[in-house]
């Protein structure tokens, strides 16, 4: 979830790439091993690795010797493929996987068909419905669309073999004038009329996810992004009721964030993000949400950027040696040889459930990152643990 495209080579090609293969079979791996971290069976793990190559079509046989197919939006190399692990205390963590499955095509009228072609196969195979998007579809896939995407779609993976999914939209599609407005009329056609007004103020809305198919209490989520946040800012943010406490988000924020624990500072790069989830139509209030913190750019190599993902996993009593299985199934690197393999670190208030830590995992199949000579300076303190 990868939201600008800093650290990249213009020309496509990362001065440390040095992958064989093709782009389906890496990130196949990468799942298949990640799967065995959360201890999804042998026969989930082989079907959701084919759900991945099959979603991605011809572009999952592509050489890694190539640049990337297209200038995705979804990670800083263009690999159009993320993970992310959903930590509780007590539980084997959930494994999803974010992906763009038009990511062959840097036109996004066409990159739009291929996606709501693949959404749509999904919904055959696995018998769930499409109502809600088909309700968005001359909305957010107008004739001559704007914006740095068209449609993703993130799978969670259960046992089972039957994934739940997730699509996200690109509220941009109509202009970048007109974000508002537009996530303004898909919360209103989906009956959430009140929602819009529920929100926090925020710079822009980068996007609008849907849960599709066997899910409790299916979310319509709308993404805000906050420039130059601060702890106290990141505070006043939720608006779900039961409130998730001002002490517990800035905690979170000045911990993922590197900020020492009385300081005060700003994210002043890469934005946070902020993410309102909408579950029932009576009081326009939000049900719940998550704040994002990009931990890429704020700290100078992976280590780092590992140690504060374990600084807030301990605080929420989760182990952080489930991190450190996943991030060994994804590469076999050295933290310290790069930045960018922990993307966001999030802090996940749904209802009056337990907080759940999201760690979002990028997959590096074309670039690693060098590490950062220096971090954002301009109103910044506590870069380092």
């Amino acid at each position: 979830m990868n939201a600008a495209l800093s650290g990249f080579h213009p020309d496509g090609h990362g001065a440390s790439r040095a992958h064989t293969g093709q782009l389906g079979g890496f990130a196949a791996e990468q799942l298949l091993r990640l799967c065995e971290v959360v201890r999804l069976s042998p026969t989930d793990a082989t079907a959701y690795a084919q759900v991945l190559t099959d979603a991605l079509g011809p572009v999952a046989e592509r050489p890694l010797a190539l640049p990337p197919p297209a200038r995705s939006f979804l990670s800083d190399d263009h690999t159009p493929v993320e993970f992310s692990l959903a930590f509780l205390p007590g539980t084997t963590p959930g494994l999803r996987v974010l992906l763009e499955p038009g990511c062959g095509s840097d036109d996004l009228v066409e990159n739009g068909r291929i996606g709501l072609g693949s959404i749509r196969a999904m919904a055959d195979r696995w018998g769930f419905s499409t109502g809600q998007l088909d309700r968005l579809e001359d909305l957010f896939f107008p004739a001559s669309p704007e914006g740095p995407l068209a449609l993703w779609c993130a799978l969670e993976l259960r046992p089972g073999g039957v994934p739940r999914v997730k699509v996200y939209l690109n509220p941009a599609a109509n202009g970048r004038d007109r974000t508002a407005d537009t996530v303004r009329e898909a919360l209103a056609r989906l009956g959430h009329r009140r929602a819009f007004d529920a929100l926090p103020p925020a710079d822009t809305y980068p996007f609008l996810a849907l849960d599709l198919g066997d899910w409790d209490a299916p979310r319509a989520k709308v993404y805000l992004t906050h420039h130059g946040l601060s702890a106290a800012e990141a505070g006043v943010l939720p608006r779900m009721t039961p409130h998730p406490g001002r002490p517990r988000v800035e905690e979170f924020f000045r911990t993922a964030g590197g900020f020492a624990a009385d300081g005060a500072g700003r994210l002043s790069g890469r934005p946070a993000l902020s993410c309102h989830s909408f579950t029932e139509t009576a009081t326009g209030l939000p049900s719940g949400f998550t704040l994002h913190v990009p931990v890429r750019d704020y700290v100078r190599h992976d280590g780092q950027a590992r140690e504060r993902a374990v600084a807030v996993l301990r605080r929420h009593g989760i182990d952080g040696a489930w991190l450190d299985r996943a991030l060994s199934a994804v590469t076999s690197r050295r933290l310290e040889d790069g930045v960018g393999l922990i993307a966001y670190v999030a802090l996940v208030h749904e209802g009056d459930r337990p907080p759940r830590v999201t760690v979002y995992v990028s997959s590096e199949a074309y670039e690693v990152r060098p590490p950062l000579e220096a971090l954002p300076s301009h109103e910044w303190a506590g870069a380092a643990l």
